[in-house]
């Protein structure tokens, strides 16, 4: 078995409960309304804006032994600037107020996600962020592209308020097979099991984001 394979194995538990948030399903199946999704844009947004800077503080930290691992960052980083934005001119298109929510706070469970990342990448191992990627790619990959699909019907708004969505979907096919490569290069127990117990966390806190978010008919405050 690749370390891969044992990655999804083991994290496989904790991607069911991210799966089964009721937000995540609603999507999937067009029963949310645009408050629920602009919702889920807002909290997006709170956590890619920290994407870029959690890279550079990943190879920034690697060890002479990683080196190989601090150019596939640089890619990284590369591929994933800028893509914040993205999400702000997915809110704009929805009618809302794109500004608000860059001048906002985070709900608690996206803090906590992007604050957890922050601390096992400066006080653990950096070969956490591994983690982080492995479950936010993987959830891209099997969900973004139809849940944009299914809301853009749902909801009847433009293609334009879909770009982080749709993007990221094919986008993320292509970052998953680069990632498997390197998860598959990893050769020392401790970096194993660190990108293991990293995604474990990040799967549930990303599924407690998502089971902060409005279901369709609750009342939430965009940017609030």
């Amino acid at each position: 078995m690749t370390f891969y394979d044992e990655l999804r194995q083991a994290t496989a538990t904790e991607k069911h409960y991210l799966f089964s948030s009721p937000l995540i399903q609603g999507a999937l199946h067009g029963t949310v309304d645009i408050s629920s999704y602009t919702a889920f844009l807002e909290q997006a947004f709170h956590h890619v804006s920290h994407t870029v800077p959690l890279l550079m503080a990943c190879g920034a930290r690697l060890p002479a032994r990683l080196e190989w691992l601090r150019g596939a960052m640089a890619e990284y980083i590369e591929e994933e600037y800028g893509h914040q934005e993205w999400i702000l001119n997915d809110i704009k298109a929805c009618g809302e107020d794109s500004e608000a929510v860059r001048n906002g706070r985070p709900a608690l469970a996206t803090e906590l996600m992007v604050s957890t990342m922050y601390d096992r990448i400066n006080r653990l191992n950096p070969v956490s962020m591994l983690g982080m990627i492995f479950v936010l790619e993987g959830t891209s990959v099997e969900l973004a592209t139809s849940a944009a699909n299914t809301l853009q019907t749902s909801l009847n708004l433009p293609h334009t308020a879909f770009s982080y969505l749709s993007s990221h979907g094919a986008l993320d096919q292509e970052h998953m097979k680069f990632y498997e490569k390197l998860v598959n290069s990893l050769d020392n127990d401790d970096d194993k099991a660190c990108v293991i117990d990293t995604a474990k966390v990040v799967y549930t806190l990303y599924a407690q984001m998502f089971r902060s978010l409005p279901v369709s008919g609750e009342n939430y405050a965009l940017a609030g």
